[in-house]
């Protein structure tokens, strides 16, 4: 399956819906520190309802530490300021999709440290700023667990 990454997530109830994704899709999920929240957080145990237990979730000190812990795998990295349209990328087991924090996206030098088609986007209609964390999570693993013909699922 896919690993999905969330660097400084910021809104619990974002993360704990994308604990649920996770657990729903064989997603495994790490979040890179700092968090914006704790992980006591009720807002978090809420949005994840009874999921907790079922998703597979790694915490990191920082970005340096996550990327070692996925050592060589291929991370596709969504902004606002990606390159090519998510559905245009060729997903494949084993991908790393990383997702910024809520209010300012991916720093531009980690963006930079990444080929430009592994920078993905969403469409969205012009003059509009950026979709929901836990949506926009939602819209690239399903795309790329569609991409296996949603292997493992029913």
């Amino acid at each position: 399956m896919f690993d999905i990454a969330l660097y400084e997530p910021e809104i619990a109830p974002n993360t704990g819906n994308i604990i649920r994704l996770a657990a729903n899709t064989g997603a495994r999920l790490h979040l890179v520190r700092p968090l914006g929240f704790t992980l006591n957080d009720r807002n978090l145990a809420r949005a994840g309802l009874d999921y907790h237990d079922r998703a597979s979730l790694q915490l990191h000190e920082d970005w340096a530490a996550c990327k070692t812990a996925l050592a060589a795998r291929r991370i596709w990295a969504f902004s606002t300021r990606g390159t090519q349209r998510y559905d245009r990328a060729g997903f494949a087991p084993g991908d790393v999709l990383l997702f910024g924090p809520e209010t300012r996206g991916l720093p531009q030098a980690l963006l930079d440290a990444l080929p430009p088609a592994q920078r993905l986007r969403l469409p969205m209609r012009d003059g509009n700023r950026s979709l929901n964390l836990a949506n926009a999570v939602a819209v690239a693993v399903y795309e790329a667990w569609r991409q296996q013909d949603f292997r493992d699922g029913s």
